[in-house]
């Protein structure tokens, strides 16, 4: 028989069963489509050499009248504003003892340190820093004890444990000659309380961490008893950062990168300013900012309540960030959804900020005074799995629920979804907060990064390009996104024994090694029209244009599976090696119907090399028929 040619469907098809879509392709890992063809999705490198403290679920870029390119860092831990190769730590200090206030003790032979303050408020792994102490008497000395320590243990609500160290991090152990307290001029500075790695949705907003409390328990809505999930956004070149569920903090850029950020309560002239919120946003134009989830005033309108209210919104002052009271000199002013249980999360769109909550959307939007902002209902049914599954791209807003993809562009629509039920059956409902949501323009694609049901954290991510409308997946860990603009290049945050920020789609390895474990597969496609006789295959034309730097390395993998009925397990029967240089692959394989799989990866076997990029055409093969023998 002549050879004959194989176009697939472009996108990732697994609705149905690999029979069924017969023609198209049905498994992927780091592959993309593009032009309608599948391609090696591009590399990544680390972008820095120095690491931070924490896992990283936010990144926030913007430029400073000056020039200077900033990048936001929000971390399990801290918030840093990167500049050049050096993260710059502005966490903000939420208490400062007075003096005497902290005292230490030492045992002989031991490296951990008491440390009592009374009503401390810390919670395990909060930063302290002393100053003013003096030496134990021993080997905790005075620069041993006078530098930032991670607190390792919570004693009681008085005391608690720091690991001593040097000023190179190494562990200082106390002897017998360590009887001191540290004096009577120790101050402790506090940063805030940090938040928490790991976050279990169970029983509705607010719900604790595994091992928190009761079962069925609702926590309260603070920052310490939810996933650190931080938001932030410039006012004017100024940064707002805010913690979810914690305070809202004001970093100056004139004050340059060794101050901290203060509490919007400590800005000059601040008046009845939250002391919480879910997320803050500055709106479109008119440079309002909205604090989502906010504590509202009480019947006196004198004071915060201190009490998250999870459908309350308020804004500040135009174009006056520490003015929250609602006048009628002024815009300030506040309102209430009221579809759903709590505000999910927010962003700001064009010319209208959208607000998700667990049962609705909302349409936010300027109206002047005296009401000043008005909430449209956009859609009630509907609701965002997590704060960051929202993103905007060229279409309009791409947000994720719990049961599907969505669309708006000034209504909704569903995005089918080729793949719906291999996402949405593998994702780990316990975490569903940590779903973000990314774009990578330079391709058209918008996708999503979630934990599988076999994974705590991230691992996975699903893409769909929404130029050509086709759907592919992969597996990768990172924690945070931030499509190229300030800086080239995408930038992603993630962990290789320490905590990373990596530029993506640069080269074709990951970070100096081989991709690992690249493939695309078809479905079952049968050898003859009918899918009745058996047929034997004996040659393939592969049609591969190698688009890296690997040279002569330039290797992937032709892997034919054949098999008879739908419900049988496959047999390999042929792995080929191709090169830019192979014309021709000899197969032999009989069977009635067939799956080619085309792979590399850091197996030496699996044909991977440093630097190899490949992109597929349409192959060709060579059957006849055959009988069973």
């Amino acid at each position: 028989m002549p050879l004959t040619k194989y176009n697939f469907k472009p996108g990732i098809d697994r609705e149905g069963t690999a029979f069924s879509n017969e023609g198209g392709w049905f498994d992927v890992n780091l592959v993309r489509f593009r032009k309608g063809f599948p391609e090696k999705i591009g590399g990544w490198v680390k972008e820095q050499i120095t690491t931070y403290l924490g896992i990283g679920r936010a990144l926030h870029a913007w430029i400073a009248l000056e020039g200077t390119k900033y990048l936001g860092v929000g971390t399990t831990y801290k918030y840093y504003i990167k500049e050049g190769n050096t993260f710059n730590d502005i966490t903000p200090i939420r208490a400062t003892t007075s003096a005497g206030d902290v005292t230490f003790s030492a045992s002989d032979g031991d490296a951990t340190l008491t440390v009592a303050d009374t009503s401390h408020g810390a919670v395990q792994n909060d930063f302290v820093t002393f100053s003013g102490a003096v030496t134990l008497g021993g080997l905790i000395t005075a620069p041993v004890l006078n530098q930032e320590y991670q607190i390792a243990t919570i004693v009681n609500t008085n005391s608690y444990t720091v690991e001593a160290k040097d000023t190179d991090g190494d562990t200082v152990t106390a002897n017998s000659s360590d009887s001191g307290n540290g004096g009577s001029s120790v101050v402790g500075a506090y940063q805030i309380n940090v938040g928490l790695d790991d976050y279990v949705s169970g029983s509705g907003w607010g719900a604790s961490t595994w091992g928190t409390g009761g079962w069925g328990e609702v926590a309260a809505l603070s920052d310490t008893s939810q996933l650190r999930l931080w938001t932030q956004d410039n006012f004017g070149e100024d940064l707002l950062i805010n913690p979810r569920s914690g305070g809202l903090y004001y970093w100056t850029q004139d004050n340059g990168l060794t101050t901290r950020a203060v509490a919007f309560s400590d800005l000059t002239n601040a008046n009845l300013v939250p002391t919480k919120a879910f997320q803050l946003i500055v709106s479109d134009i008119d440079r309002h900012i909205l604090a989502l989830g906010a504590d509202p005033l009480n019947a006196a309108g004198t004071a915060r309540t201190g009490n998250i209210d999870p459908l309350f919104i308020c804004w500040c002052d135009q174009e006056n960030a520490p003015e929250w009271e609602p006048k009628y000199t002024n815009t300030s002013g506040s309102l209430r959804l009221s579809a759903g249980s709590q505000i999910v999360g927010g962003l700001r769109s064009r010319q209208e900020t959208l607000i998700w909550t667990d049962d609705a959307l909302y349409s936010v939007q300027f109206i002047g005074p005296p009401y000043t902002f008005g909430a449209n209902l956009i859609n009630q049914g509907l609701g965002m799995v997590a704060p960051k599954a929202a993103v905007n791209a060229p279409p309009g807003v791409f947000w994720m629920d719990r049961s599907g993809f969505y669309l708006y562009s000034g209504s909704v629509s569903r995005v089918p979804c080729t793949v719906h039920n291999y996402i949405f059956s593998d994702i780990n409902q316990e975490q569903v907060f940590k779903i973000f949501a990314f774009l990578n323009r330079q391709f058209n694609e918008v996708g999503w990064y979630y934990p599988s049901n076999s994974s705590t954290e991230i691992d996975r991510f699903v893409t769909y390009n929404y130029q050509e409308q086709v759907w592919s997946y992969g597996n990768l860990t990172r924690y945070a996104w931030l499509d190229e603009g300030v800086q080239p290049y995408p930038r992603a945050t993630g962990t290789d024994t320490y905590n990373y920020i990596y530029q993506h789609e640069t080269g074709n390895d990951a970070d100096g090694s081989p991709m690992d474990n690249v493939y695309i597969e078809t479905s079952d496609f049968t050898l003859d029209q009918s899918g009745n006789n058996f047929t034997f295959m004996h040659q393939a034309i592969p049609d591969i244009l190698f688009t890296g730097d690997g040279g002569s390395d330039q290797v992937i993998n032709f892997v034919l599976k054949m098999r008879n009925y739908p419900n049988e397990t496959f047999t390999t029967e042929s792995t080929n090696t191709v090169t830019a240089s192979t014309t021709k692959l000899n197969l032999r394989g009989r069977a009635r119907q067939a799956v080619v799989r085309l792979e590399s990866d850091d197996d030496a076997d699996a044909g991977a090399r440093l630097g190899v990029g490949w992109r597929l055409g349409s192959m060709r093969l060579n059957t006849r028929p055959d009988g069973r023998r």
